[in-house]
């Protein structure tokens, strides 16, 4: 965006979500309850967005210019609802690796974690195989007497491991959120990590002896997203500070942002079910409050959005990498001549979004070009009937 708003001439302007940075309604009290974080939802923060573009317009004397909204992830879902909520506000959005399908059953609840293996498949097959054993071995560990202190050890903790299942998830993060960010140059959006990191990981893990455990081998590779600048004497498995500010997305996900995820036999992960009851249980345990399974989709749709969206929606790019697991949940086909599909084979996590490198490969670059030209066309056309 930075790259692109000269060319356009535009005032490019950031909005905080409510209840994350520092825009919190109730000061120190927003997370104290589920009264006060009753009002964290993304109809609310699309109202928020909605009340200061308008207003914003208003004090700069330019009502009359045209807004382009523009997201990734969660906030790729943002924007193309804004669209269809509020197109009287903007003309169009740009939606990058938005997972507006993951709600309900409009995908194969599977897809996700089948993505992230797919990705570590697709390098090496022995690197899978060592990933999906090492799970086993963690496990037979944990049976074991001296269990904790072995594995502490093993995982070069800074404490002492209270639990097995901390050493799983540590391991778990690092291989789906490098999958995610598996871009084509160096980056340091989650962590610092270097070009195509699932490679990297890869190849870490083929290079290991194959006399070496399968758990000591998943650990070394999992330390490269981690360690990769190798600024860290050992690991706080157990007490990760939230940098990224997710707690705010914990109440989201069991109120409104319910996305069933499962692992197939074909995947790397442990083999597992959703159990609605059981995620519905531990949310009013945390919070005091049901999710609403079917909310998403009764507000924003999804269900038929081939032919919903062809009927009435207009002026959305849907942008995916299919290195990325969250494109399974995305939009992957053309809707309608102004409701357009970018997908790129090798483009990972919103990588569209990223600012421009001399390391650029040509696929990307040409993304790039594409999401202008389209949005050109979308000013042309305002332009033109005003």
């Amino acid at each position: 965006m930075l790259d692109i708003a000269p060319k356009f001439k535009a005032l490019l302007v950031f909005i905080e979500h409510r209840f994350y940075g520092k825009s919190m309604p109730f000061g120190k009290d927003s997370y104290q309850s589920a009264k006060t974080l009753g009002y964290l939802n993304s109809q609310q923060a699309l109202a928020d967005f909605a009340v200061l573009i308008t207003s914003l317009k208003q004090n700069v004397s330019s009502e009359a210019s045209p807004v382009v909204v523009f997201g990734g992830s969660y906030g790729g879902m943002l924007a193309a609802w804004f669209r269809l909520k509020y197109p009287h506000i903007a003309i169009g959005a740009l939606a990058s690796s938005a997972p507006i399908l993951q709600f309900d059953k409009l995908i194969p609840w599977s897809s996700f974690y089948d993505a992230v293996s797919q990705d570590f498949k697709d390098v090496s097959l022995n690197c899978y195989q060592v990933i999906k054993g090492s799970w086993a071995e963690l496990e037979a560990m944990s049976t074991q007497k001296q269990a904790l202190a072995e594995l502490s050890k093993t995982f070069r903790t800074c404490k002492s491991l209270h639990s097995t299942a901390s050493a799983r998830d540590w391991l778990w993060t690092a291989f789906v959120y490098t999958a995610m960010v598996n871009y084509p140059t160096k980056a340091d959006f989650m962590k610092p990590l270097p070009a195509y990191p699932v490679q990297k990981m890869c190849k870490i893990i083929d290079k290991i002896p194959s006399r070496a455990t399968k758990l000591s081998r998943a650990f070394t590779a999992a330390s490269l997203y981690y360690n990769y600048s190798r600024s860290e004497n050992c690991f706080k498995i157990e007490h990760e500070v939230d940098g990224h500010g997710l707690h705010g997305w914990d109440w989201q996900t069991c109120t409104e942002m319910v996305m069933p995820m499962t692992c197939s036999k074909e995947s790397m992960f442990p083999p597992s079910g959703f159990d609605y009851e059981e995620f519905a249980e531990q949310c009013r345990m945390k919070y005091g409050v049901s999710p609403r399974p079917h909310w998403i989709t009764t507000e924003f749709g999804g269900e038929r959005i081939q032919k919903v969206l062809k009927r009435f929606g207009s002026n959305i790019i849907f942008s995916n990498g299919m290195q990325d697991p969250w494109s399974r949940g995305g939009v992957l086909k053309n809707i309608s001549s102004s409701i357009i599909a970018l997908v790129t084979e090798k483009g990972a996590h919103h990588v569209d979004f990223r600012s421009a490198t001399k390391k650029d490969p040509k696929w990307l670059i040409q993304l790039r070009k594409q999401e202008v030209e389209i949005i050109q066309k979308w000013l042309n056309e305002y332009y033109a009937d005003l």
